[in-house]
């Protein structure tokens, strides 16, 4: 599995319940771009509307930008391929608990692309400068064992 593109920001900002794997419908051009890496993750989130899933926000480069169809728009909202169950399961607990649909990263599976999508909950800035701290401290003690500090 290769990993086209990554949401780093997602583990920083909510805090990752559960992981689903999303097939997402793309036209030629855009697989061909999201294969070269021309895709950004960042920002983006995934709702669940008609009982279907739609990845929203999440921009896909053109893959040859002087061959582009003129009205193409790299942000339009793309459908994602989930099950009837899991659709259903994703929608109850995104209205109870007050949760947000974020996808994590973007991989190749034979020959398709997949998205992984988390059942995230927010962070709060307390929590946020805590996971700062602890990254700090480990790298002091790494530096220690090390000898460079």
């Amino acid at each position: 599995m290769e990993t086209l593109a990554t949401n780093k920001k997602a583990y920083f900002d909510y805090e990752i319940l559960e992981k689903f794997q999303a097939g997402i419908v793309l036209s030629g051009t855009e697989t061909k771009a999201a294969k070269t890496g021309k895709v950004s993750l960042t920002g983006s989130f995934a709702i669940i509307k008609d009982n279907e899933a739609l990845l929203l926000n999440c921009p896909i480069a053109p893959f040859q930008p002087k061959n582009t169809n003129p009205d193409y728009n790299p942000y339009r909202t793309r459908k994602l391929l989930l099950n009837k169950k899991e659709i259903a399961s994703l929608a109850g607990k995104i209205k109870q608990k007050n949760l947000t649909l974020i996808p994590l990263r973007m991989y190749n599976k034979g020959g398709l692309i997949k998205v992984e999508l988390g059942l995230a909950k927010g962070k709060k800035k307390l929590d946020k400068r805590e996971a700062i701290n602890k990254k700090e401290i480990q790298r002091k003690i790494d530096r220690a064992k090390k000898g460079q500090y």
